[in-house]
C-alpha cells in the first residue's frame, strides 16, 4: 500500500512514464492502479477516441505494439491499457522490441495479474533498465498485514472502525482484498452520516456472526471460557457449511504455535518491548493482550500439548483413525484442550 501510494504521488509530482507494467500475485493493487490511470489519464471529452482497452486472450503482442504507436487524436496523450495481459505469457517477451521506438505521447498499461516476468529475460531487463517504463509488483499480503491494510483503507475514506469488526472481516474474508474492499463499500452506503464502522454493523450487512465465529472461538480458548467455547461448538454444528472444521482446526493450531513462541520469547527476555514481540508473532498490538493472558492460563508444557492434540483431532477430521464427525471432534478438542 505505501509502495502504492508513492507511484501515485509520483504521477502527480512527475507526470506519466510511457509504458507501465503491473504485475504480481495480488490483483487488487494492480485493478487499484489500472482505475487510477483508466479514471484519472485522460479526460472525459476525449476519452472516446484517446483510450483503448484491451483484452489479452483477444490481441497479439504485435497488435498492442501497433495501437501504442498511433498518435492521439486531437489531444496530448493516448492511454492504452492492457488487461488480462497475463494471457500473453507465451509471447509478451516479444514486447521487448517496442523499446526501439517508443511512442512518448501513449501511455501503456499491463496488467498482468497472478504471474510475474522471469526475471532472468531480456522484457524484464528492458522494463526494468529503461527511463521511459515502471515496473510495479503486486505482492500478496502476509495475513498480519491484512488488519492493518483494513485500517489504513478506513482511515483514507475518514472513517473508523472498531477492532472487533476489522477482526470479523478478516476471520470472514481471510486475505482477500478485492473482496473486503467491496464489502466495505457497501458499509459505506449503509454508515450514511455516521463515521464509525462496528461490530453491529459487519453482523447485518454481511452476514458475519458477532458473537458464534472463530475469532470468538479462540478468545473464548485463551481466556479458557467453557461455557462460551462450547456456545460456539454448538453454533458451529448446525452452521457446518459457514464453520469448516479444518478452518477452525487451523486458526487454533496457529493461536497456539504463536503462544508458543510468545512464551519463548519472554523466557529468553521478560522485559522484551510489545511492539517487537508483536512484530515477530505476525500480530497487532491489539491481539497481543489476548497472548499475554493466555500465557498465565496455559505453561509452555500445556501449550505444546494443546499443539499435539490438535494435531490428532486434525488427522481424525481427515478420516485417519478416526470416524467421529467434526461436531464431536471439535468437542473432543474442546475438552482435551479446556480441563
Amino acid at each position: 500500500m505505501v509502495e502504492l501510494k508513492k507511484m501515485i504521488t509520483s504521477f502527480k509530482k512527475d507526470g506519466y512514464k510511457p509504458v507501465y507494467f503491473l504485475m504480481g500475485e495480488e490483483p487488487y493493487f494492480i485493478d487499484f492502479l489500472s482505475d487510477h490511470f483508466i479514471n484519472n489519464v485522460i479526460s472525459e471529452e476525449e476519452k472516446s477516441f484517446n483510450q483503448v482497452i484491451l483484452y489479452g486472450k483477444d490481441v497479439s503482442v504485435n497488435d498492442i505494439m501497433s495501437q501504442a504507436r498511433q498518435y492521439p487524436f486531437m489531444g496530448d496523450k493516448m492511454l492504452v491499457v492492457v488487461k488480462e495481459a497475463q494471457e500473453l505469457v507465451k509471447t509478451i517477451d516479444q514486447f521487448a522490441a517496442y523499446f526501439k521506438s517508443v511512442q512518448p505521447s501513449t501511455i501503456l498499461v499491463f496488467c498482468y495479474k497472478y504471474k510475474t516476468l522471469d526475471k532472468r529475460k531480456e522484457l524484464y531487463k528492458t522494463l526494468s533498465k529503461s527511463e521511459f517504463a515502471e515496473i510495479f509488483e503486486s505482492n500478496k499480503l502476509k495475513d498480519y498485514q491484512v488488519e492493518g491494510w483494513i485500517k489504513t483503507l478506513i482511515s483514507d475514506e475518514k472513517l473508523e472502525i472498531e477492532p472487533k469488526a476489522v477482526a470479523m472481516l478478516v476471520e470472514f474474508l481471510g486475505n482477500d482484498l478485492s473482496k473486503i474492499s467491496n464489502e466495505i463499500d457497501k458499509l459505506k452506503i449503509v454508515l450514511k452520516n455516521d463515521k464509525l464502522i462496528t461490530a453491529d454493523l459487519v453482523e447485518e450487512n454481511i452476514g458475519i456472526s458477532k458473537e458464534y465465529n472463530n475469532f470468538e472461538l479462540i478468545n473464548a480458548v485463551a481466556y479458557k471460557n467453557e461455557a462460551k467455547a462450547f456456545s460456539i461448538a454448538k453454533y458451529f454444528a448446525l452452521n457446518t457449511k459457514s464453520n469448516p472444521f479444518v478452518v477452525t482446526t487451523s486458526l487454533l493450531y496457529n493461536f497456539f504455535s504463536k503462544l508458543l513462541q510468545y512464551h519463548g520469547m519472554i523466557y529468553k527476555n521478560a522485559g522484551a518491548n510489545p511492539a517487537d514481540i508483536a512484530k515477530q508473532l505476525g500480530i497487532n498490538q491489539y491481539g497481543l493482550k489476548d497472548y499475554q493472558a493466555a500465557s498465565k492460563i496455559y505453561p509452555m508444557k500445556k501449550v505444546s500439548q494443546t499443539i499435539a492434540v490438535i494435531r490428532e483431532i486434525d488427522l481424525k477430521g481427515k478420516g485417519v483413525n478416526g470416524s467421529l464427525t467434526h461436531d464431536d471432534l471439535l468437542k473432543e478438542l474442546l475438552i482435551k484442550v479446556l480441563r
